[in-house]
């Protein structure tokens, strides 16, 4: 099996024509169309793609599992035997029910419930209740071989703490999958240090899971709807920053926290609420921990957002559930050896997202608003041409061109 991504691209969809004006244009039938989306299931999250599934502190112990979703394919995370991780396909070898039940635990072995199939922790089959039959009648078949119906299991990395699990029995290597600049940046954040898990938020978005990915690439939109965000200083176009295309849909924003200061920039912006103060500052004053003192947002395409705002880290888990629904599954954590403040602070800060923070409130509001404006419109086009029209590196945030360069991807490997 060849290391590419291009290797699984099926044909191309029927009577699906993208805009003569390319990557500029974004076809609203992109968001609704459920042909189109079963050909993303399989090319993106049931493909050679890395995604995300876990955090090893989520399963400390030998016998640790976790729960977790690839597209709409349900995975069991579990540490087993001797430390070593294993990912597989939550979906017994007998009659496909599913064999573990439990968002979370721990357990010796594993047995389906309906005909107590009964699996190690690595997913092997080692167990099948009368499989000699009774009183000499029934059973398997004598030459039934055990080893040939376990659990389906999946490739498994582990970077820094953070699991990646992939259909694919050959994918590329992570960090070629990432690309430099994507891989640089996840080691930053995840250098090896043992981390501390902190919380969950969940909720359910009734948009295209696509649209978060948009959203994400998108750094000017938070200077326009996030007032939060802008009033306080933690993003806001008129800082330092970059927007960096990745390779295999993946991408990198990288910002500073100015404070609170009005700018001529700032004046500029109706968002900007210059009287609004707040009575707990920890909100918005954090601690500095990373020297070069950047705010570095990944998109790794197709399966999660990994932040970082203000001593918050957060991994958002993009599960898709049909055309014109997604689930955002929030991880928070830190590391194992921060202070007693950091940790605080980390908490504290988690308040700016999930369904009801401070910041990401809005965007899953104005994603269902997308939505429906997609809705019964498949022969109209979105316009991303803020900050030109190509899709290479630029130096601010006042641009598309990360949605641009996502979408040169994506017509490559859908092949429209």
């Amino acid at each position: 099996m060849e290391h590419t991504m291009a290797a699984v691209a099926a044909a191309p969809i029927a009577n699906r024509h993208w805009p003569e004006e390319g990557w500029t244009r974004v076809p609203f039938w992109v968001y609704t169309d459920e042909d189109l989306y079963q050909h993303e299931l399989e090319t993106f999250f049931y493909g050679p793609s890395w995604n995300y599934v876990a955090l090893e502190c989520e399963i400390p112990e030998r016998g640790s599992y976790k729960r977790s979703w690839i597209g709409e394919r349900q995975v069991v995370v579990v540490r087993g035997e001797n430390d070593a991780i294993h990912v597989w396909e939550n979906r017994c070898a007998h009659r496909g029910a599913r064999v573990c039940w439990k968002n979370k635990g721990k357990e010796e072995s594993f047995t389906c419930p309906y005909h107590q199939w009964n699996y190690a922790l690595d997913g092997k089959l080692q167990g099948v209740p009368l499989k000699r039959g009774v009183l000499k009648k029934g059973g398997m078949p004598s030459d039934f071989d055990n080893s040939q119906h376990g659990l389906r299991p999946l490739s498994v990395h582990v970077e820094g703490g953070s699991i990646w699990a992939s259909f694919s029995e050959n994918p590329l290597p992570f960090a070629e999958y990432c690309g430099e600049d994507v891989i640089v940046n996840i080691r930053r954040q995840f250098p090896g240090k043992k981390l501390k898990l902190l919380g969950y938020n969940r909720q359910l978005i009734p948009g295209n899971w696509k649209l978060y990915f948009e959203n994400l690439k998108d750094p000017y939109h938070a200077t326009l709807l996030h007032s939060f965000l802008i009033t306080f200083g933690l993003w806001r176009a008129d800082t330092q920053s970059e927007s960096i295309p990745g390779d295999s849909g993946h991408s990198v924003m990288v910002s500073r926290n100015v404070g609170r200061k009005k700018t001529d920039a700032a004046a500029e912006i109706a968002r900007f609420k210059e009287a609004l103060e707040l009575h707990d500052l920890d909100t918005v004053t954090p601690r500095t921990e990373f020297e070069d003192g950047k705010v570095v947002a990944i998109t790794h395409f197709p399966s999660v957002v990994i932040h970082q705002q203000a001593n918050t880290f957060g991994m958002r888990h993009v599960i898709p559930k049909g055309t014109g629904s997604f689930e955002l599954a929030w991880t928070f954590f830190g590391y194992e050896d921060d202070d007693d403040e950091m940790t605080r602070l980390r908490v504290r800060h988690a308040n700016l997202y999930g369904p009801a923070g401070f910041v990401a409130m809005e965007d899953g509001e104005v994603l269902s608003e997308s939505q429906l404006g997609a809705h019964h419109y498949g022969h109209r086009n979105a316009v991303v041409e803020m900050g030109g029209r190509d899709v290479e590196k630029q130096d601010h945030m006042v641009t598309e061109v990360l949605i641009r360069a996502f979408y040169k991807h994506y017509r490559k490997m859908m092949r429209i």
